[in-house]
């Protein structure tokens, strides 16, 4: 082997080497491609589903999706934690649980209900539709929220710690207890004031955490 065969074949076993050298940093488009298959397993998964069914509790935790189908029921709980996703579509039902904690979420469609509970924990939500309808307990603790639709009917708890919120309609309808801790509300007004406010708490008022 002469000296210009032993130069290629080096050449040849060191691009060989980068190609699957599991140590190489990513290129722009290696990272793009990367996120564009992510989402599409995300939106697979999403169409399995409906195909067949939409029975049971639908898991999108920690996943790429960045948008559902209008009209979208899910039958059981619907896992959405640690994902991108900024808006939900219109028409959607969701038999059980939605978890929105830790999302982008800023915008809930009209007519969205949810039979369980619904956790905004920590989301940058602003405003909630007038006609939600909460079957279960209501979290919105450490949201930005600053006010609460008229006709809002939440079946159980209402968590709205660490909050800015600054008022509450006096139709609002909770089953369970209407947390207040570390909020303008609760420092502003006493516990028989706020019951006042809202008649239609059935559990306790708490203006400090239990």
């Amino acid at each position: 082997m002469n000296n210009n065969d032993k130069i290629l074949l080096e050449q040849a076993y060191s691009k060989i080497y980068e190609d699957n050298n599991p140590f190489k940093p990513a290129t722009p488009d290696d990272i793009e491609d990367r996120k564009q298959h992510l989402i599409r397993v995300a939106n697979k998964k999403v169409k399995d589903y409906i195909k067949n069914g939409s029975v049971g509790p639908l898991d999108l935790s920690g996943t790429s999706i960045q948008s559902l189908p209008p009209d979208l029921k899910v039958g059981g709980n619907l896992y959405l934690h640690d994902t991108p996703i900024q808006s939900l579509p219109s028409g959607l039902e969701v038999g059980g649980y939605l978890d929105l904690y830790n999302t982008p979420i800023q915008s809930l469609p009209p007519g969205l209900k949810v039979g369980g509970n619904f956790d905004l924990l920590d989301a940058p939500i602003q405003s909630l539709p007038p006609d939600l309808k909460v079957g279960g307990g209501l979290n919105l603790t450490e949201s930005p929220i600053q006010s609460l639709p008229s006709g809002l009917e939440v079946g159980g708890y209402l968590y709205l710690n660490r909050t800015p919120i600054q008022s509450l309609p006096d139709d609002l309808k909770v089953g369970g207890d209407l947390c207040l801790a570390d909020t303008p509300i609760a420092k502003k007004y006493t516990e028989d004031e706020i019951r006042k406010m809202c008649p239609g708490v059935k559990g306790s008022i708490c203006k400090t955490y239990v």
